[in-house]
């Protein structure tokens, strides 16, 4: 699993009522962009996201089955079911970084989550998959 991170305006927003976690519907996107803690919204990132095609939808996929545990005052963020995946029609890519965002409130517009880390630039072929696989155990994200 790549390095995640949660973007800061996540734990202000999640503070103001903004997600609805477990009713909400939640977006993965790819970019070659790093994103910074500091990016809030969707807008904020989407010119720097794959663009359409060979396999790639602007807008991301949907992340399904999002439940939350809390255990002992720690919060996880849990998607429990099938992973964000894209198999390529054609080439793919470059990205590095996968995004998740709420892609349901409209004030404010698509709040950005958090972010995972690759590590180097991924590139497929056509008929290649590409999963970011989230963790079930540990959670996609955790709050303590």
């Amino acid at each position: 699993m790549a390095a995640g991170s949660k973007f800061n305006a996540f734990v202000q927003y999640l503070a103001n009522g903004t997600y609805n976690l477990g009713a909400d519907t939640l977006k993965c996107i790819l970019t070659n962009t790093a994103p910074i803690a500091t990016n809030s919204l969707y807008g904020d990132i989407s010119a720097n996201e794959l663009a359409n095609g060979n396999g790639y939808t602007t807008g991301g996929v949907t992340v399904t089955g999002v439940t939350s545990l809390q255990t002992s005052g720690t919060l996880k963020l849990i998607g429990s079911l099938a992973n964000p995946t894209w198999t390529a029609t054609g080439a793919m890519g470059p990205f590095q970084y996968a995004v998740l965002y709420d892609s349901t409130p409209a004030s404010p517009l698509k709040p950005l989550i958090c972010a995972w880390n690759y590590g180097s630039t991924v590139s497929l072929v056509s008929g290649q998959t590409f999963t970011v696989a989230l963790d079930t155990v540990n959670g996609i994200l955790q709050i303590t």
